[in-house]
């Protein structure tokens, strides 16, 4: 690639950011995982590698240690589906090495019910905008255009309370949303699988997502690689409950609440988000030069 077509191409993609907010991953064509919740030998090595928390954005009680709370997080593609997976060190496993407690707003928060909180527990949160587009403040609509997904350590739709995976997630209370989202998990449009790490002290997940019906770029098209590389939006948040009383004051006595891209009270709006790359060509450079790293953020 001549330096001026380099150019060219560089600039194309900082004209289409997906959000707001300046961060941005890049997944590459690669072998498709296994998705087990066990990061096998050489299973990720031809993904794009990203970490955290240590400068995502705190909605609750700032992490300040990575043995507390910090992940390891790998994203690519295998031309119809994306995966992403998470390596997260948690020193304290809610419903494991704790009781099962509930918030004081919400007895009923471990239902799996839109009355529930899909993400009241140690969870992921992976929020895509396939569409690219959004207008004021507007959230994910819950459907394959923007949607927000949870996979909870101890709480899934498939497994039930007790057994980690994919739950609804927002907006829940969306009739039409709660449905999408439940279709995509028993239809297998999206998987997950959660184990707890050997030892303890954190978990594993891995997540597949189908380009269709999940990633809908315009009404009723579906991204395909024949389309080119595509910018989308993008967040992700990871939950942290412990003890009750760490959580004092915060909102359903949550711990850490940690997202990629945002802003606190903000992070779930589409414009606040970061951008994600699905590229339809291979890594023609080193991979060091797509590795979003801790100090990513400019």
């Amino acid at each position: 690639m001549s330096v001026r077509a380099g150019l060219a191409l560089c600039l194309v993609w900082l004209a289409a950011d997906a959000g707001e907010f300046p961060r941005t991953l890049h997944a590459f064509p690669g072998k498709s995982p296994k998705i087990d919740g066990v990061l096998s030998a050489g299973e990720w090595g031809d993904a794009t590698q990203f970490y955290g928390v240590e400068d995502w954005i705190a909605q609750f009680t700032p992490t300040t240690d990575a043995r507390d709370l910090s992940l390891h997080g790998f994203v690519k593609h295998d031309g119809k589906k994306l995966y992403f997976a998470f390596e997260v060190t948690d020193d304290v496993l809610y419903g494991i090495d704790t009781e099962r407690w509930l918030p004081d707003n919400n007895p009923k928060a471990h239902d799996l019910t839109p009355e529930g909180f899909p993400w009241f527990g140690d969870e992921m949160e992976l929020l895509i905008n396939a569409s690219n587009q959004w207008k004021g403040n507007e959230t994910a609509a819950g459907n394959g255009k923007s949607w927000q997904m949870v996979c909870n350590l101890t709480k899934s739709r498939k497994g039930g309370v007790g057994k980690g995976g994919l739950l609804e997630g927002e907006p829940r209370k969306d009739v039409k949303a709660w449905a999408t989202y439940r279709r995509w998990i028993e239809t297998g449009a999206q998987k997950a699988a959660v184990r707890v790490k050997p030892g303890g002290k954190g978990y594993v997940i891995e997540w597949e997502v189908s380009f269709d019906p999940c990633l809908e770029v315009e009404p009723g098209r579906y991204y395909t690689t024949k389309m080119g590389s595509r910018a989308m939006g993008l967040n992700i948040a990871l939950g942290d409950l412990d003890e009750k009383e760490k959580g004092a004051g915060n909102f359903g006595n949550f711990h850490h609440e940690d997202w990629w891209a945002g802003a606190k009270n903000v992070r779930t709006q589409l414009r606040h988000w970061g951008t994600l790359w699905i590229m339809s060509e291979s890594k023609s450079e080193p991979a060091s030069r797509w590795k979003a790293t801790k100090r990513s953020r400019k």
